[in-house]
């Protein structure tokens, strides 16, 4: 059984025991939190699309952890005007661990 869900603009294809990492949500770490956004769900070879969401289904998910991903260097330069800017990034995250899928 698995499901695609959408949480923070993107869209995951997950199953019960999967841990993904996305957008950082406003939950403690060890809570609980429901993904409703489910958009599709296979269940012993049947499949079903919503449109757009599959109606009464659901997503259990455990916040495992909160962070920040790997730093992305931003360098812009200007050739021959001394024009030189260096900056970095770091991405929040949330890493879910899916418990349960609801269908």
């Amino acid at each position: 059984m698995y499901a695609v869900i959408e949480t923070g603009g993107k869209q995951y294809r997950v199953t019960e025991g999967d841990a993904i990492y996305v957008e950082k949500l406003a939950t403690p770490v060890g809570e609980q939190v429901v993904l409703d956004r489910v958009l599709l769900v296979s269940k012993d070879g049947d499949v079903t699309v919503g449109t757009p969401t599959v109606a009464n289904a659901k997503v259990t998910a455990r916040v495992e952890d909160q962070g920040k991903g790997n730093k992305v260097i931003v360098f812009k330069y200007k050739p021959k005007r001394n024009y030189r800017k260096k900056t970095g990034h770091r991405q929040p995250f949330t890493k879910l661990v899916i418990e349960k899928i609801e269908a």
